[in-house]
């Protein structure tokens, strides 16, 4: 009992320290040591912006009057808006758009956004995608930033800076928190070779890399990178090309979008197998160490208390980890019960942590329940 416990504890204890400190410090040691510049030009290649969008009609003319405004020639850009099950006046927004350079796919049936992506991009006559999402607003100089990586004939993809704005609340801040966090991973990924997925909200590739998504697939903004990956082109991120989005100020209102985005990487285990294969994925121990490990976390989270709990009394180390499990516990409640207490800065991160974990424990359960999961 004693030595599974042993085991329980210190194998949990570094696949955390792993999934949270090593592998970013890894990276960032890569990216200082061998950095892998790009070897970036001022180049206007041919562009057609892709947007898959159900019921946007919000969102969709405050999107096309930002996408004009990009600086970057306008002949030379198409649009293409992917309208998926729409019950509402988004296509009709879109077919009275007075900009000739855009373009309405209108599907009348509800098939998700991977099925409406394939169709727009078969559409499409643009040498390079620029791939946004109906809500993020663009920066000016988004587009001729990405596409200025793709002058460099070894990068193949390229993803932009999703920057979150109007952090009100604890719980918001801690979001921004974790996803300063994940820039940070994914900038060292980028200055040592690749990173392993790209914001959903803005991102470019050569067209010619497409390789169409499976029915169904969740998360393209990571499936769409790896093949690229995997034809032996680099996938980097581009900070100086923005996207601006709000951020969730509640769980409540974060749980629903977070649970369906891990349940995708559940997803993309099922869908691509050979993301799993070391010897048919080049981006193998960075796609596990990023993206499945933290699928596992929670677990391991659960594993090392019981752990620490069982040898609590064996030496003061079990005792002391197991206590310091039990102050990060009771800050979560204290933040959660207390708001003005989930101002401080360690309170916040504790809760920040807390629920990635729940979200991602849930996820386990949404993926297996699968229903609906491709929707939006």
């Amino acid at each position: 009992m004693t030595m599974l416990a042993w085991l329980a504890c210190w194998g949990s204890f570094f696949l955390l320290a792993h999934i949270f400190v090593g592998y970013p410090l890894l990276v960032w040691m890569q990216a200082r040591l061998h950095p892998y510049p790009v070897r970036k030009q001022s180049v206007t290649p041919t562009v057609s912006v892709v947007i898959a969008v159900h019921d946007g009609n919000r969102h969709i003319r405050g999107k096309l009057r930002n996408l004009a405004a990009l600086d970057y020639p306008p002949h030379l850009v198409e649009i293409i808006v992917a309208c998926d099950g729409c019950t509402d006046v988004t296509p009709a927004l879109v077919r009275h758009c007075r900009d000739p350079r855009v373009r309405l796919l209108k599907f009348d049936v509800r098939r998700g956004k991977a099925a409406c992506l394939n169709d727009a991009v078969a559409a499409a006559t643009g040498d390079v995608l620029l791939l946004t999402d109906v809500r993020q607003k663009l920066s000016p100089m988004a587009l001729r930033e990405l596409v200025a990586n793709l002058a460099d004939g070894r990068v193949g993809a390229v993803g932009g800076e999703l920057h979150l704005e109007n952090v009100r609340t604890g719980f918001a801040k801690g979001v921004d928190a974790y996803w300063r966090y994940e820039k940070l991973i994914r900038q060292s990924e980028s200055q040592s070779g690749s990173t392993i997925g790209v914001s959903g909200a803005i991102y470019a590739m050569r067209r010619d890399l497409w390789e169409g998504l499976p029915q169904g697939t969740v998360l393209d903004d990571v499936l769409v990178p790896m093949q690229v990956a995997a034809h032996g082109y680099r996938v980097v991120f581009e900070p100086k090309a923005l996207a601006w989005d709000q951020p969730s100020q509640e769980p409540v209102a974060e749980s629903r979008r977070k649970i369906r985005t891990l349940a995708g990487n559940y997803q993309l285990a099922q869908l691509a197998p050979w993301l799993l294969s070391p010897w048919r994925n080049p981006l193998w121990f960075r796609f596990i160490s990023h993206k499945l490990l933290r699928l596992a976390a929670p677990w391991l989270v659960l594993l090392l208390t019981l752990s620490t709990a069982v040898l609590f009394t064996r030496s003061p180390l079990y005792a002391l980890m197991f206590s310091g499990l039990v102050a990060a516990a009771l800050m979560v409640a204290a933040g959660k019960l207390l708001p003005p207490f989930g101002r401080w800065l360690p309170v916040r991160l504790a809760l920040a942590f807390y629920y990635l974990n729940l979200f991602a424990a849930q996820a386990l359960f949404a993926f297996a329940r699968k229903r609906g999961l491709h929707l939006w």
